[in-house]
């Protein structure tokens, strides 16, 4: 009870000391308030993506495509997938084949022709000026707007546009690839978690959320000297050791509670804002950032009894004595044994799994989080140590200098304290740079396509060639187009009617043919047989062999009997070579004068694009030109690397844990120089008062910042090279270091706290006015 009853007279004096005991509450309330929201919002954002791909696949119409003939519950879908400026454009058109055909989510009617039910972010976009020529592309009247359920984000641009086409053209091609016929929307099969993978997750986590408890450690203990100097009055009134220790748990405890209310604020009013922020392509609604009541609830109750733990821990260095003396025990130098426990108790754990790789199951998570937890934890166990021990050694210099490291001498353990936060982000930082580098290779790989070569590939349906000859022209003369390879396609069948075996022919004149094929010479009236390609065929039509081309492949409207076309006996062979797309074609290679003069034969044409390089928009007019010749056009843009989605999830939600913990890590250091600024104001004002310039004093303060942080992040790096090199040797992976991210993650954790400094200047020269002296 005795024990309650001081906790309880500690709260009263952080909540009851006037203006000073208020301002000192608030400072510590607003640290680990900060550290609270980010804790709330960290254990939210597993479910928010989990969220988000519970919408997707409620959606899905992948893999949900029947056979049946058209039926009362029957729906007809068209996909309409486009990109404009870099973002993804998912468009749907949708045909009801009877009265129940199924709703997409999000949809309460479907759309009748020619209107569209557009996302909010698509409406608004097709409103402004920026969406001038997404609207050609998608000429449809807005009739509805698609609701949440039915989105993945609130930025996404998507649209169900209504179409009396799609039967037309499913009768016709009878092509599941353009037009599919479903009676429900089905989940997709979750792929199985990749043991690589999911250990970079645990890894992502225990990086986000380190810092995050070493700030709220060090909010905790925001105004220690002032509160030492409360405790000897009260060893005075006749207080004992026991009693000033549990007193000042008790402060610490209200601040960190009060912190609790302050943090969960700023999460109730941060959330309202969430659907604003994309980041990496990635957003959510704020409906989604619902923390797990359990993980909240110990979130509540860990940082308060964390407070009290801290406390006790930082008191029994103490001595208070009555009379106003407070003064830290008999001082001697740290002792170094015990503060490298931790980090080789963390290797300990994790060094018996180096090998393992992908290949032999998951990797433990409680060995991965202990081991990589204790090796942070060695940060900032080491880090005062560290301070202390250089910092004794320094000495001479400008007066500015010997203020800062006279300072740091007699308070290292406040100086590490500050740095312990970025410290350890850092630490943690370039260890996920390394394995993120070294496993990236496995998801985010080459596509084999060549965007030096086009940037742009239309393919064009088979049509009426002088329909397809009017698209080419207006293809081609489109504005911001330099240059066009067309390439045709057609099947020749041993007999008339036998797709069964046939044989590839490609149609396009010499300078076209060359983009596949190194051609030996080349004229109009050529033909070559393409060797080495992807596909070979072992029944490839020789020379003087009879093939019959078919004018109603893919759905021609042209009707007629299949034309004969004697394969012409000065063939010659050509070795191919790939294509824009990466792909080495196979079979026959024809020029348009080797054809049968009197046949009008379609052919499925593909036409890779390049358009001007300054030209930022001609990527949108070709894909609007490609859109008016089909709807369901399935032209695109050529990617140098194609990256696995699970692996671009996992990293969009390290971008925006990193991006919220440096905000975190600003907030908090600026908090914490204030607060240390705002202890020192009567020592400032006097130093001014006896004539101490206010740039050697701003200087101090500078170098009392710079000295901890260099050490820090000297530390810090050490740590993460050793962390990161563990991680690639249990993946399996050789240890290679890449300096580059390294050296970047170094700078950005000076660059935060050099703008913190610059943010401290302003308030410390007003801490430095004479007026500072007055006392109450």
């Amino acid at each position: 009870m005795s024990l309650l009853r001081d906790l309880a007279l500690g709260a009263r004096f952080a909540l009851s000391g006037g203006r000073e005991g208020w301002t000192r509450t608030l400072l510590t309330a607003v640290g680990v308030g900060l550290g609270v929201a980010l804790l709330l919002g960290t254990t939210a954002l597993p479910g928010a993506l989990n969220a988000r791909t519970a919408r997707d696949n409620a959606r899905n119409d992948y893999g949900a495509s029947v056979n049946s003939g058209p039926a009362a519950d029957t729906l007809l879908i068209g996909r309409a997938e486009s990109q404009y400026r870099g973002e993804d454009v998912r468009g749907r058109l949708v045909q009801a084949e009877g009265a129940k055909s199924p709703l997409p989510p999000g949809v309460s009617a479907l759309p009748a022709p020619g209107t569209m039910a557009a996302s909010p972010a698509l409406r608004d976009l097709l409103a402004s000026p920026d969406g001038k020529l997404l609207r050609e592309r998608i000429p449809y009247r807005i009739s509805s707007t698609i609701a949440d359920q039915g989105l993945m984000g609130p930025h996404e641009l998507a649209y169900y546009a209504g179409s009396d086409t799609l039967k037309q053209r499913k009768d016709a091609a009878d092509d599941a690839a353009e037009v599919m016929r479903v009676h429900a929307f089905v989940d997709k099969q979750q792929e199985k978690l990749d043991p690589v993978l999911a250990l970079l997750i645990v890894i992502i986590f225990v990086v986000l959320l380190m810092p995050v408890g070493v700030f709220i450690a060090a909010a905790v203990r925001f105004g220690g000297d002032r509160r030492d100097r409360r405790l000897a009055a009260l060893r005075l009134a006749g207080a004992d050791r026991r009693m000033t220790r549990w007193i000042a748990a008790g402060e610490a405890l209200a601040g960190a509670a009060v912190g609790v209310v302050v943090g969960a604020l700023f999460f109730v009013i941060g959330r309202q804002y969430v659907g604003d922020i994309s980041v990496a392509g990635l957003n959510v609604f704020p409906s989604d950032i619902d923390p797990n009541p359990l993980l909240a609830v110990g979130v509540a109750i860990a940082v308060p009894a964390s407070a009290v733990a801290v406390t006790l821990f930082a008191m029994r260095s103490v001595v208070v004595e009555p009379l106003g003396v407070v003064r830290a025990s008999v001082p001697r130098r740290r002792r170094m044994w015990w503060r490298i426990l931790p980090p080789l108790a963390g290797l300990g754990l994790l060094v018996p799994m180096m090998g393992r790789g992908r290949d032999r199951g998951m990797f433990n998570q409680g060995q991965v989080i202990g081991g990589t937890v204790l090796l942070l934890i060695g940060v900032t166990a080491l880090l005062p140590w560290l301070v202390e021990a250089v910092v004794r050694r320094l000495g001479g210099g400008p007066v500015g200098w010997q203020l800062a490291v006279r300072r740091l001498q007699l308070t290292s353990g406040s100086a590490a304290r500050m740095v312990n936060g970025i410290a350890v982000a850092v630490a943690g930082a370039i260890a996920l740079q390394m394995l993120l580098g070294a496993v990236e290779g496995d998801y985010v790989k080459s596509s084999g396509e060549d965007t030096s070569r086009a940037q742009l590939v239309v393919p064009l349906a088979a049509s009426d060639p002088a329909r397809q000859s009017g698209e080419l022209q207006t293809l081609k003369a489109t504005e911001g187009v330099t240059h066009a390879v067309v390439l045709g396609s057609q099947n020749g069948g041993e007999k008339a009617k036998e797709p069964e075996h046939y044989t590839p022919v490609t149609v396009a004149g010499c300078a076209d043919l060359s983009e596949v094929a190194t051609l030996p010479s080349c004229k109009d009236g050529d033909t070559f047989t393409a060797t080495g390609g992807d596909y070979p065929y072992e029944n490839m039509a020789k020379p003087g062999s009879t093939l019959f081309l078919d004018p109603t492949q893919g759905g021609s409207e042209l009707k007629g009997a299949a034309v004969a076309w004697t394969v012409p006996a000065g063939t010659k062979d050509a070795p191919s070579r790939p294509d824009p797309m990466g792909q080495r074609r196979t079979g026959l290679l024809v020029t348009p004068g080797a054809l049968p003069q009197h046949a009008k034969l379609p052919t499925r044409t593909t036409v890779f694009v390049s358009t001007a390089p300054g030209d930022a928009l001609a990527k949108e007019r070709v894909l609007n030109v490609a859109s008016r010749a089909d709807p369901l056009t399935s032209a695109r843009s050529l990617n140098d690397t194609q990256t696995s989605t699970r692996f671009a999830g996992v990293r969009k939600g390290l971008y925006i844990g990193a991006a919220a913990v440096l905000m975190l890590i600003g907030a908090s250091l600026l908090v914490s120089m204030l607060e240390q600024l705002r202890e020192r104001k009567k020592l400032l004002s006097a130093l001014v008062a006896f004539g101490t310039r206010r740039t050697t004093l701003s200087w101090s303060v500078l170098w009392q910042t710079a000295v901890p942080v260099a050490l820090g992040l000297t530390l810090a790096a050490a740590v993460g090279l050793g962390l990161g090199s563990v991680l690639l040797r249990m993946v399996g992976r050789s240890v290679t270091v890449d300096w580059v991210p390294a050296v970047s993650m170094v700078g950005i954790g000076a660059g935060v706290v050099l703008l913190v400094t610059a943010l401290s200047l302003p308030p410390l020269w007003r801490l430095m006015r004479p007026e500072g002296l007055r006392t109450e």
